[in-house]
């Protein structure tokens, strides 16, 4: 699905970048941010393809949260994982570390609710990180390369991300708190993967408020453990009972924020990369598009080249047949964990003939059919269902996102939560191009195929 380092045949040939992990594990102890509750944090080694990877262990059972978009919800000025009733905030310090040092492999186990805060900046993960080393591993990095500018807004704040004729990460951040804000003056930073020095230049920048904010957080309980001796707390005459460590340093930790919510894509991203204003929110809603353009040229690459099962194949493990065979090609199966295929929707469907014939539309009952179906074929690939079917047991959290017209070729994803001898939990969506069209999450149960 990412693409790794790419040779060019217009120059010489050189080694790809290689993942890396930690020599030996690191403890970080100390109150969060926001909820000023101690935690204690051991940041181990992890083995190639891993990713980053956070670990509640003071829950029971221990919850592992994987630190990508799709676990991030909605919170007010910070970046916060959660899977199901576990959650891990303030972690945008922690991820603009792993994204600066290039640490494509850990696992961060946590005691408590919040990463410790240390000064604000990410230099508290950064030099144990250092102290312990960092240790190459024998696997070529994952790498996405923007192709296709994407752009999102926010009122007045943007962020933009364009291709680049440079293999790196490339930013130009612009800091305006408008003309009437006298006490944080316009101000910009350019940092680059190649050669921005990110533990002296970037890490160091400390997270700032300023002063009605920070008495606004305190007024509700938050950060009262925090004086602006401790974080940045800029009033009419600068920093109060503090200094700045740059002059310009606000914009330089509005950097380290996008590093650290960048990283959630998975994955470095090489790219030129233009912020204004920009903060949690957009930089989250920016992993997201890149993702979907990740996965959009993930899905045209194995539509074209799949073949993982023709039509016949299926139908010699599936009793459909016309007109209610529904999948009509498997292009990618990874084992029994996840399966993509293809229906090709043409004006001569019969449902056409009903639904509706002034305005087509594939009726949306079909469309979760058809997800069931590769459902059932996933199913089938696990040694205990061989010579069974999947029965439909029950359908929960479908959503119809987007109508299915002739024409159009809809890309169908199963991927299994739960695998058991009898039944099974597969989490299925239905694409159209690069925009969702269906999910849901669908119950099976596996019964014997007739005997003929």
């Amino acid at each position: 699905m990412l693409q790794t380092t790419e040779q060019s045949s217009a120059r010489p040939a050189t080694r790809p970048a290689m993942q890396h992990t930690l020599a030996e594990p690191v403890v970080i102890a100390g109150k969060g941010l926001l909820l000023g509750e101690e935690a204690r944090v051991t940041i181990h080694p992890a083995p190639i393809n891993h990713g980053i990877v956070f670990e509640r262990t003071d829950l029971n059972p221990a919850v592992k949260l994987p630190a990508v978009v799709t676990n991030v919800v909605r919170r007010a000025r910070r970046t916060t994982l959660k899977v199901g009733d576990a959650s891990v905030e303030t972690i945008e310090h922690c991820m603009s570390a792993f994204a600066g040092l290039r640490i494509d492999n850990a696992l961060v186990q946590i005691e408590g609710p919040e990463l410790p805060c240390g000064d604000g900046s990410a230099a508290p993960f950064v030099e144990p990180i250092l102290k312990a080393g960092i240790a190459e591993q024998d696997a070529p990095r994952r790498i996405f390369r923007i192709q296709e500018p994407l752009v999102v807004e926010e009122g007045d704040a943007m962020l933009a991300a364009f291709p680049s004729d440079t293999d790196e990460f490339r930013v130009l951040f612009d800091l305006d708190y408008g003309p009437n804000s006298h006490r944080i003056q316009r101000q910009s930073q350019t940092f680059a993967s190649s050669n921005g020095n990110y533990q002296h230049d970037i890490a160091r920048a400390r997270t700032y408020s300023l002063r009605e904010e920070a008495q606004a957080l305190w007024d509700r309980g938050m950060c009262t453990h925090l004086t602006p001796r401790d974080v940045l707390v800029i009033g009419d005459d600068g920093p109060i009972e503090n200094a700045y460590r740059f002059e310009n340093e606000p914009v330089r930790h509005k950097i380290v924020d996008l590093l650290g919510d960048l990283y959630l894509v998975g994955c470095p991203v090489h790219g030129r990369f233009v912020a204004y204003k920009s903060g949690h929110e957009l930089n989250q809603r920016m992993c997201r598009r890149i993702r979907e353009q990740m996965f959009a040229r993930h899905l045209k690459e194995v539509t074209v080249r799949g073949r993982e099962m023709d039509v016949r194949t299926i139908q010699r493990i599936m009793p459909h047949r016309y007109p209610m065979l529904l999948v009509d090609r498997v292009v990618e199966i990874q084992g029994d964990r996840k399966a993509i295929g293809v229906k090709n929707v043409t004006i001569n469907e019969p449902f056409f003939q009903g639904h509706y014939p002034g305005t087509p539309i594939m009726p949306g009952v079909l469309v979760v059919e058809a997800m069931a179906q590769l459902g059932g074929l996933l199913m089938s690939q696990k040694l205990e269902h061989t010579g069974k079917i999947a029965v439909l047991l029950s359908l929960d959290r479908v959503k119809l996102r987007q109508p299915v017209t002739p024409g159009d070729q809809l890309v169908l994803e199963a991927e299994s939560i739960r695998a058991k001898a009898r039944t099974g939990t597969m989490k299925c969506r239905a694409y159209v191009g690069a925009k969702l069209a269906a999910e849901a999450q669908i119950r099976f149960m596996m019964v014997d195929a007739e005997q003929e």
